[in-house]
């Protein structure tokens, strides 16, 4: 793609597009089902959607009144106040939506703007620090569409806006490529474990009933319950039950000792973290290092006598573990799991002699799911440098 940058104009945003804030509807409007209403939270870049929205009862729509905010698939929103001030998001859905205040829509102007290349002229960091540095300090930062307007672009002719839209939209494709890759990879996995651990005792050609036996939970786990006060140890890393994400043994993040107060539980590398408290987060990670872990979750190490160590994390991520775990738990508000309680839960599994075969085809499907992800990442960061290189 060759630009010509030297016969780009320099000029505010607000002179070759249209920008219109959101309607002020009342509270009491907002229903679980009818029209959807885009809200700031809706706005997740690099798109927003209707997934979590607030609605407003289709009897209550004034499509005269409500006409210019109206959104359809595609239109360019930007977060006018609070944290995510200058955020900007694609609407993803198919359904109509409507706008609501403090979130604006930026359009195009026929034959002299594309909506694709304005959304990423102000999808740079140049942006959100304009807004951000030009929102008004009230008891909530915000910023209008008339500053908003004022933001400066650099803007290419007409042909060369829609060549570099066509650019990042290809990166953009790429990305969700290898998003619904992964996700067709989470869901195998997922139905590989459900028909493993169901109670027909078969496992395709590779395993027959005679392969299976039942054991308690006690026989092929051992709970670790060595108590660390966080201000007393040498060690230099925690993990709360937040630093642990639903269908995934790798700990992405960690916090300090320092950041906690209380009696604590050590791990060691190679134990599992299981989070007894809300089990149906489905929370179970392999820890990769010495540290403390949250008073809230369960330590677990194999029993490598009964079952092959790297087997019993892929168990534990299994419904037939999960569900159980979720009816053994007890209390209300904060439903907890009893050590002794899971101890003599009885599960039926692959022999031992049979498990080593079964992680290996596990362990390839989380060695693939992290090449795709290092894939997504690879591509954001793409397109993040050339956002800013060639519009920032």
């Amino acid at each position: 793609m060759k630009l010509r940058k030297d016969i780009w104009e320099t000029i505010v945003i607000g002179k070759v597009s249209l920008i219109t804030s959101g309607y002020a509807f009342k509270s009491f409007q907002f229903k679980d089902t009818g029209i959807p209403v885009i809200k700031i939270k809706d706005i997740k870049p690099p798109i927003a959607t209707t997934s979590n929205s607030d609605c407003i009862d289709e009897i209550d729509f004034d499509s005269k009144k409500l006409a210019k905010y109206i959104l359809k698939k595609g239109d360019v929103l930007i977060a006018m106040t609070g944290a995510t001030i200058g955020k900007v998001g694609k609407y993803a859905n198919d359904e109509i939506a409507l706008l609501n205040q403090r979130v604006a829509k930026i359009e195009e102007v026929e034959n002299i703007s594309d909506k694709e290349f304005l959304f990423h002229s102000i999808s740079t960091d140049k942006f959100v620090k304009y807004s951000l540095g030009r929102g008004a300090s009230t008891a909530q930062q915000n910023i209008s569409t008339e500053v908003l307007g004022q933001f400066e672009i650099l803007l290419p002719p007409l042909s060369e806006q829609k060549q570099i839209a066509s650019l990042f939209q290809s990166i953009e494709t790429a990305m969700e490529q290898v998003d619904g890759q992964e996700k067709n990879l989470h869901q195998l996995k997922h139905k590989l474990l459900k028909d493993l651990f169901s109670e027909k005792q078969e496992f395709g050609n590779h395993l027959k009933a005679k392969d299976f036996e039942t054991v308690k939970f006690e026989k092929i786990a051992i709970n670790i319950s060595e108590r660390v006060e966080p201000k007393k140890t040498e060690l230099t890393t925690y993990v709360g039950l937040e630093h642990l994400d639903a269908e995934n043994l790798k700990i992405e993040r960690t916090g300090t000792p320092h950041d906690v107060i209380g009696t604590k539980l050590k791990i060691y590398k190679g134990d599992i973290i299981f989070g007894k408290r809300r089990a149906y987060l489905r929370k179970v990670a392999v820890s990769h290092f010495d540290g403390i872990a949250s008073a809230h979750s369960m330590i677990l190490r194999a029993n490598e006598k009964n079952i092959e160590k790297d087997f019993l994390p892929y168990f534990m991520q299994s419904d037939t573990f999960m569900n159980r775990a979720v009816q053994i738990s007890e209390g209300s508000l904060s439903p907890t799991i009893k050590n002794k309680t899971l101890a003599v839960q009885e599960f039926i599994l692959p022999k031992k002699e049979k498990q080593k075969e079964l992680i290996s085809i596990f362990k390839q499907f989380d060695t693939t799911m992290e090449q795709l992800k290092q894939q997504k990442t690879t591509l954001k960061n793409l397109k993040h440098k050339l956002l800013n290189e060639i519009l920032g």
